[in-house]
């Protein structure tokens, strides 16, 4: 077995790096915390993605706070799935108590309660910065998988947006998806049929039904305008810290496919308006996506495809994305391999499919002369992780059982009234606090089929009929601009439409 000095020597050489760099605690080596062997990452590597795992009660939540607290302090924004509703603290200055100080005496870092820039969003009816985007901005495919549609249904979903596009009709909430669901049914199922093939009834009223499940899970709130405009998750505050945008999750725990959906159309976005950056000395924005399985669950093989090419390239936008949940295998293997920073809290062993877990998740990880990385990742304890990342070279730095450092903002969350303070401060809040209900698809058909009843058809509208006018021609001048700003997912997720046919 090594010595602990060609450990410490190793360690010092390995996580050696210049420029900016984030502090996460000190290694340990044979039960001994070595204060001089610092685990550091940097800046510059943070866009290689990463993957923070470890069962419940290891201390994920707390890696995260202090990532997102050392991006902040830099000047880097943060965006945080919270999911299980305990990561607003982050707001608030911490409380140094006799347990922290006695972990930073021993890793060697000095320890200074801070709090940090936060705004709160929600995806529903939540105090805190509304998250709303439209139907069209979804595109056919997302939105086909929040209904999980069968593929007969996803084509007929397909068509509907194509027929909108062609007539220039917004879909801009679900009542809009719902009205043209009824016009192609019984009005215009003529004119569908002519531009478009047939479509079966049973299938459109099965799609109708979906959405009204959708809107019976409260999700009919989300689809609307104001949209979010991803330029506002990059704002610095007065005193040079990036904000940290936590969206708050706990109300759609049993709504998966609206939270997995959405943060799929929000990376889309994201990788679609944000310019190239190549190698920069630190990333414009950095993702943390708690509970990571609900992105990759029920996912077709063609979605994962398109998910793992969007991580791939989005690195080049400056942005990181990070994944947080209990098992590194509930991540897909091709999105696995493209991790830089693997930081790994314990696993329990309790039954054999655990152990068989355990054991693929050790050959994850660098091999290491020092370490018995299966054993010791059933025995690392409360904010104790293995830790590697990638050096300013792209090459993986040496496998670190690390101390962490402890949170220097509150490890609690936020009571009501401080939840109020921050809402009450935020520019965000007041600027989409408004639910708009312009012109749209329902309004523009409603028009057409009242004025169809009401004026009785004259020789010359039959003959123009008889030559096939489009609905554009009846209604164009009426119609107010489709947002297409995020025409985004059909741009990126357009093969989908192929592969799912």
């Amino acid at each position: 077995m090594n010595s602990s000095t060609s450990f410490t020597t190793k360690i010092q050489e390995g996580y050696s790096f210049k420029g900016g760099k984030l502090l996460l605690g000190a290694a340990q080596y044979n039960g001994q915390i070595i204060a001089e062997a610092k685990i550091e990452i940097p800046l510059r590597t943070m866009n290689r993605h990463g993957l923070i795992a470890g069962a419940t009660g290891t201390g994920k939540t707390k890696t995260i706070q202090v990532l997102s607290e050392q991006l902040s302090f830099q000047g880097i924004p943060v965006l945080m799935m919270d999911i299980k509703g305990d990561f607003s603290g982050i707001a608030q200055p911490g409380t140094e108590q006799s347990f922290i100080t006695e972990r930073h005496s021993k890793i060697g870092i000095p320890y200074t309660p801070n709090g940090f820039p936060v705004e709160l969003m929600s995806l529903s009816a939540q105090d805190g910065v509304r998250l709303r985007a439209t139907v069209s901005e979804f595109g056919p495919v997302l939105f086909s998988r929040i209904l999980s549609l069968n593929d007969t249904q996803a084509g007929v979903m397909a068509v509907i947006f194509k027929f909108c596009d062609d007539q220039k009709m917004p879909l801009l909430d679900l009542k809009d998806i719902k009205k043209v669901l009824n016009y192609i049914t019984e009005e215009g199922k003529e004119v569908i049929a002519a531009d478009y093939g047939k479509i079966s009834t049973a299938t459109t009223g099965t799609i109708l039904r979906k959405i009204i499940e959708l809107e019976q899970q409260g999700c009919d709130i989300f689809f609307g305008e104001l949209s979010f405009e991803i330029e506002d998750l990059m704002r610095i505050d007065e005193n040079g810290k990036g904000y940290v945008n936590i969206i708050r999750l706990t109300d759609i725990q049993d709504k998966p496919k609206l939270f997995s959906t959405f943060m799929l159309s929000l990376l889309a976005e994201i990788y679609q308006k944000m310019p190239e950056r190549g190698d920069v000395d630190q990333p414009e924005l950095v993702v943390f996506i708690d509970e990571a399985h609900l992105l990759f669950d029920e996912a077709s093989d063609a979605l994962l495809d398109q998910i793992e090419t969007i991580i791939k390239l989005i690195r080049s936008k400056g942005i990181g994305i990070y994944f947080i949940t209990q098992n590194p295998m509930d991540i897909p293997k091709g999105i696995l391999a493209q991790l830089g920073l693997k930081i790994q809290h314990a696993l329990r062993a309790f039954t054999a499919n655990d152990r068989k877990a355990i054991k693929e998740t050790a050959e994850n990880y660098p091999e290491t002369e020092f370490y018995n990385t299966e054993e010791l990742l059933t025995s690392l304890g409360i904010g104790e992780a293995l830790v590697t990342a990638l050096n300013e070279k792209g090459i993986p730095t040496p496998l670190a059982a690390t101390v962490l450092r402890a949170p220097e903002s509150r490890m609690n969350i936020l009571e009501p009234h401080e939840i109020d303070a921050v809402n009450q401060r935020s520019k965000l809040v007041k600027k989409y606090q408004e639910n708009l209900d312009r012109e749209s698809a329902y309004e523009l058909l409603t028009q057409k089929i009242e004025s169809a009843y009401a004026a009785p058809a004259t020789p010359e509208v039959e003959k123009k009929e008889e030559q096939g006018p489009s609905m554009g021609e009846t209604i164009g001048k009426s119609v107010v601009k489709v947002v297409t700003s995020a025409s985004f997912i059909r741009g990126v997720f357009g093969v989908l439409s192929k592969l799912m046919k």
